[in-house]
């Protein structure tokens, strides 16, 4: 390094320009691509916050110190994390500075005529030499007729120490297009890394609960109306696409050993909230076959039951909830949940004592009921045959209307260790069987219906995705399929049985004839000509009217 170069050209633009050179090296390249698959294995492996926070709150409590330290370097949000990003964005200017220049070198080679013939056929790996019938201008007519879709040359060389009476030589290049499948392949990945990050900040999911035939209704104009929201940094929920959906009935079949075979949700939608609930399309909504509607999809991720519970109270009044129980069994769809019903307001006027006087349900409910030892409910198979459920009633302050998040699928046992909530009766009850409380209040299953975990999904990047992955299948394809190929031919006039001293009979034009040297180069055998090399070659000496009368 000169001494005569500034501070600032030193110590700042010369490592800036080797740091710069090594990002930009195809093995930067691939070792960030390695190390993006290695940084997205705890996504694999571990709960992420965005996709189950409850669960993973759990798995960092039952980890105590352990999870704590894992959630500090965020391992539970891997690919919203600092270091995932960092590595995404340093494989994305990698690839940049990678395959710019390419470009402009492959346009440059294209354009750039076949090289000419080496000065010494004979050493390359594959060659023959012929003598055929014919002056050099006409056999290398021949062989340039015979390269049909190579780039080829042809020079005549003066006559010289070497060549007496000259020679000429035909350069034939092939297989550009492997290099162009390897630029096409190259940038569709970095396609798909764009759109991947596009999709990403710029998309949405959401997932709600609905019972079918239930007649509720998700209209997808705020974020409110999910049970979870996600989004990606640029979206604030304001400019969401206006569009209802209805789930109207659901059915499941199954194998014979209980595994599931379809499950069919059929759905209500439109894309005008204004219009009658009447005039709504239908659709059904089944595995792998999501609705679309507005540039969303619209699928379904679960499934279950949900028993409807009719509590009568001692005055009369009556309140009827369905409520989803969480499946405890895929297998089986033994569930479990939670039904809290408020008290009437004509029993007790006073708000307190009206609240220590609320009736909560929880219990398991099976399709196929079955019962073990000691009469423990359980279910034999997810199909309907006779449902039952089993049941605690309670009766106190069920913290309905504490304002607090509760867990939908179970009761507070704080409340009832703090006795606020009190067990007043255990039962197992078939469909349309009921119980009644010391104070008669009556509890009644009424039966069940369906309900399904519906995810609205929106990425406006997923056509660039599905675009960038085919041109990148089809870009492998080629660069694995074009062949890169090299081929010279030297014609030179061969001496005749006439010739003397001065050179070939040039009198007995019809007998002249051309010694033929030819040399092919490939990369390998497998990409190249391997074995059958010289057959190709004599076939390049044969003009079309030999090889028509040949196949005659």
């Amino acid at each position: 390094m000169s001494s005569a170069q500034s501070p600032v050209q030193r110590f700042v633009v010369v490592p800036l320009r080797k740091t710069w050179r090594g990002l930009t090296s195809m093995r930067t390249a691939l070792a960030l691509l390695f190390l993006l698959a290695l940084a997205a294995i705890p996504g694999a492996l571990l709960p992420q916050r965005e996709l189950n926070e409850q669960k993973t709150l759990d798995y960092i409590k039952d980890k105590g110190a352990l999870g704590e330290w894992m959630d500090r370097v965020q391992l539970f949000d891997v690919f919203s994390s600092t270091w995932f990003t960092a590595i995404y964005l340093l494989l994305f200017l990698s690839l940049i500075g990678c395959l710019t220049p390419r470009i402009w070198e492959h346009y440059k080679a294209y354009r750039t005529p076949p090289v000419a013939a080496p000065r010494n056929l004979k050493r390359l790996p594959r060659h023959i030499t012929e003598t055929v019938d014919g002056s050099p201008e006409e056999v290398a007519e021949t062989i340039s007729g015979n390269l049909r879709g190579w780039r080829k040359r042809t020079r005549v060389v003066e006559p010289s120490d070497r060549f007496p009476h000259g020679a000429v030589e035909v350069s034939a290049e092939k297989g550009y297009l492997r290099e162009l499948g390897n630029l096409v392949f190259h940038f569709a990945l970095l396609a798909l890394l764009v759109a991947l990050a596009v999709g990403k900040m710029l998309g949405y999911e959401g997932s709600r609960t609905l019972v079918a035939g239930d007649d509720q209704v998700l209209c997808n104009t705020s974020t409110a109306v999910y049970d979870t929201f996600r989004s990606g940094a640029l979206v604030d929920g304001t400019g969401l696409a206006p569009f209802c959906i209805r789930v109207d009935d659901f059915s499941a079949t199954f194998l014979p050993n209980g595994q599931p075979d379809m499950y069919d949700a059929k759905m209500a939608y439109t894309d005008d909230v204004a219009k009658a609930p009447d005039q709504w399309s239908t659709a059904s909504v089944r595995v792998n076959k999501p609705l679309r509607i507005a540039g969303d999809r619209v699928y379904v991720l679960g499934n279950g039951f949900a028993p409807t519970f009719t509590v009568t109270f001692p005055n009369g009044d009556t309140r009827t909830q369905t409520a989803p129980f969480l499946p405890q069994s895929t297998q089986t769809m033994l569930s479990e949940g939670a039904v809290r019903f408020e008290t009437p307001a004509g029993m007790y006027p006073d708000p307190d004592v009206r609240r220590k006087n609320q009736v909560a349900i929880q219990g398991l409910f099976a399709p196929d009921p079955v019962f073990g030892h000691g009469g423990l409910l359980n279910s034999q198979s997810p199909i309907v045959n006779n449902p039952t459920v089993a049941i605690r009633v309670f009766q106190g302050d069920s913290g309905i209307d504490s304002g607090k998040p509760q867990n939908v699928y179970s009761l507070d046992q704080q409340l009832i260790d703090q006795g606020r909530l009190n067990q007043k009766a255990s039962v197992n009850l078939e469909q349309g069987q009921d119980t009644v409380l010391e104070d008669g209040t009556r509890v009644s299953f009424d039966g069940y219906k369906r309900w399904v975990s519906i995810q609205v999904s929106h990425d406006p990047a997923q056509l660039w995705v599905l675009v960038s992955a085919v041109a990148m299948v089809l870009g492998l394809v080629v660069s694995l399929m074009i062949r890169r190929r090299r081929i010279w031919a030297r014609l030179v006039p061969a001496p005749s049985a006439a010739e003397g001293s001065d050179g070939p009979d040039l009198e007995n034009d019809e007998v002249r004839r051309t010694v033929v040297e030819v040399a092919g180069l490939a990369r390998t055998d497998q990409a190249g000509w391997g074995d059958g090399f010289e057959d190709q070659a004599r076939g390049l000496l044969t003009d079309a009217e030999s090889r028509r009368r040949r196949t005659l």
